[in-house]
C-alpha cells in the first residue's frame, strides 16, 4: 500500500498539529482542555508553543489531542 493510499483515509491528513491545538484552545481554552486531557502542559503556564513542543515529543499525549479533535470535527 502506497503512502498516498494510507493518507487518503486519515482524517488528519494535511492538518498540522498547531492547527489542531489552536482549534482546541479556541474552543475549550487551556483549563477545560486540561480537564478533558490530563496533561500538565495545559495546566502550568500553557502556551501554544510549549504545548506543541511537549506533544511532538510525547506520542500518547499527541494521540489524545488528535482523538479529541477528530471527535469534535465529527459533530
Amino acid at each position: 500500500m502506497s503512502e498516498e493510499e494510507k493518507n487518503k483515509n486519515n482524517p488528519l491528513n494535511g492538518i498540522k498539529l498547531q492547527e489542531i491545538l489552536e482549534s482546541l484552545v479556541e474552543r475549550y481554552g487551556f483549563e477545560e482542555l486540561s480537564n478533558r486531557i490530563n496533561v500538565r502542559c495545559f495546566l502550568i503556564n500553557p502556551t501554544i508553543n510549549s504545548c506543541l513542543k511537549f506533544l511532538r515529543k510525547t506520542p500518547w499525549a499527541r494521540t489524545k489531542v488528535e482523538e479529541l479533535y477528530i471527535k469534535i470535527m465529527k459533530k
